[in-house]
């Protein structure tokens, strides 16, 4: 394919926090609440530091390689598994929750990111290498949010067959008649489409449960690029953070430590998340439950489980995996058990790991270089062409579509439809007005602001009405850039956020991945477009 890549500043396109421009913009504001920028130069230090916090590799690898066991072997990402023994290896991260189908195609360009940045790294930094991880948040119980997607503009909504817990350990067999649905609208026939279909029979059908079949997919899609898939809902590696997990459920300690963060963020910003007093769940089939402390005693919520001091700590002891790390512990687990240099999320991952800082300070686990995941729109030759009717740039295409409809009508209309000039002449003669007015009694001025204000509010409306008129000339051209916009904007949200991955694979196979990955750079924090 001939592709065009552009990259636009993240603050130009309007659709991202102030916290996270003013973190990738390096503001001086913010720079107590994270370590190492996400640059070049921020990595070579992250990377420099990490050699001093050593984590359990064959811990790691042995998890990992029993994971794998039951996946297809691809050569680069076993040799990576492997590798991880070598205390000159690491890893650059980005997590997601086991979305049915990969949910939707940010769930690609952060993995994608990762690939690419793990690439130069490598490059950057002869004689240490660096593995790209999907770390799948396979813990999650929000199958509203985890069991629907959109293809072609259908909604697909699969409600787990009545099943309730970890989303990653339901069972897949319910998941048929959906497939089945989903495959009817496959196209066009051939390598493609027969491929993509295969692979996602085998991962869902042949599966047991999502967090596997999860597994299977991504390895599928992305192995061929080294990167390895791991599921931390795993009683070996969750041994690794029973200290951590004790001390939460004995002392409370990350609620206190983590408010006074926030209280710090807050003055500034929006928080992402807050922190429980105790920030574990309880896991078990079809149970994810809160843990709270009542008196001398540790509930699981909506269920009849009670511990103990001496019990909970032998249940911890004996059965690691029944305890799940909420948000404002999982990072922590992450860096617990990954030689891990970079972790790569989107916007609100970004927001509450700036959280998070001192938490991992009072644990003396290593907090990475935090990435804003790469964003991507991936324009069509058919919507390629209709931009460029409709004379719109590649950073235009972010205003909304009344802007760019006026600033259409502006460059086009045969008539002067706007009342800049008049409204500063009005200005003009009523402040000369209201000075005579005060000058006779100062009581008139709010009278002569009132008037003035009432004209400018006329003058406003008449503009309008005159738009609408131009506007009325130049419907094919208005229709035109409306179509551009819901195209490219479907939902009026990113595209990203809305489509998955599917409807450009049947198309594009395999290659669909490669563009992305070729148009990433992955130390330039910028949106990519793709045309």
């Amino acid at each position: 394919m001939d592709n065009v890549f552009t990259h636009v500043p993240y603050e130009e396109t309007g659709y991202f926090s102030k916290l996270v421009t003013d973190y990738i913009s390096d503001d001086p504001g913010i720079k107590s609440f994270y370590n190492f920028p996400p640059t070049a130069e921020g990595l070579t230090e992250a990377i420099s530091e990490r050699s001093k916090y050593p984590v359990d590799r064959k811990a790691l690898v042995t998890a990992l390689t029993k994971q794998y066991e039951q996946l297809p072997k691809h050569p680069k990402a076993a040799a990576n598994i492997l590798g991880l023994l070598n205390e000159n290896t690491f890893t650059v991260c980005t997590a997601h929750q086991p979305n049915l189908l990969t949910g939707y195609l940010y769930f690609v360009h952060k993995i994608l990111h990762a690939i690419k940045l793990a690439e130069e790294l490598s490059t950057l930094h002869p004689g240490k290498y660096f593995v790209p991880v999907y770390y799948m948040g396979s813990e999650d119980n929000d199958l509203e949010e985890l069991g629907t997607f959109k293809f072609r503009g259908e909604k697909y909504v699969w409600d787990g067959g009545g099943q309730t817990g970890a989303v990653g350990r339901m069972d897949t067999a319910s998941l048929k008649l959906l497939l089945n649905r989903l495959f009817k609208t496959f196209g066009p026939p051939g390598a493609d489409c027969e491929e993509l279909q295969g692979i996602i029979t085998r991962a869902y059908l042949e599966h047991k449960t999502v967090g596997s079949a999860t597994q299977y997919l991504v390895n599928e899609l992305f192995g061929r690029y080294g990167l390895v898939v791991i599921d931390p809902d795993d009683a070996m590696l969750k041994a690794v953070f029973i200290p951590v997990m004790e001390d939460e459920l004995l002392h409370q300690t990350a609620n206190p430590i983590i408010t006074k963060q926030i209280d710090a963020l807050g003055g500034r910003y929006k928080i992402q998340a807050h922190p429980r007093e105790i920030n574990l769940f309880y896991l078990a089939d079809h149970i994810r439950e809160r843990i709270v402390k009542d008196g001398d005693k540790w509930t699981v919520l909506n269920t009849d489980m009670h511990f103990t001091e001496p019990e909970i700590r032998s249940e911890l002891k004996q059965h690691p995996e029944r305890f799940s790390p909420n948000v404002m512990l999982r990072g922590l687990f992450q860096e617990t058990i990954l030689p891990n240099v970079a972790f790569i999320g989107g916007g609100a991952e970004v927001a509450y790991w700036l959280q998070l800082n001192s938490l991992f300070r009072h644990y003396n686990v290593f907090y990475p270089s935090i990435f804003l995941r790469q964003s991507v729109l991936w324009i069509t030759e058919a919507a390629t062409k209709m931009r460029k009717q409709a004379e719109l740039s590649i950073p235009a295409i972010f205003k909304p579509a009344t802007e760019l409809e006026r600033d259409y009508v502006a460059r086009h209309s045969g008539a002067e439809w706007q009342t800049r000039n008049e409204t500063a002449a009005i200005e003009d003669i009523f402040s000369s007005l209201k000075q005579k007015a005060t000058a006779i009694d100062p009581t008139l001025g709010p009278a002569a602001a009132a008037a003035l204000t009432k004209m400018a509010s006329q003058l406003t409306g008449l503009e309008k009405k005159m738009l609408r008129a131009e506007k009325k000339k130049l419907q094919i051209e208005m229709a035109r850039i409306e179509k551009v916009k819901n195209i490219l904007f479907p939902a009026s949200s990113l595209q990203e956020r809305v489509e998955n991955f599917m409807e450009y694979y049947l198309q594009y196979g395999a290659t669909f991945f490669d563009t992305i990955k070729d148009g990433i750079k992955p130390l330039t924090l910028q949106f990519l477009i793709i045309e």
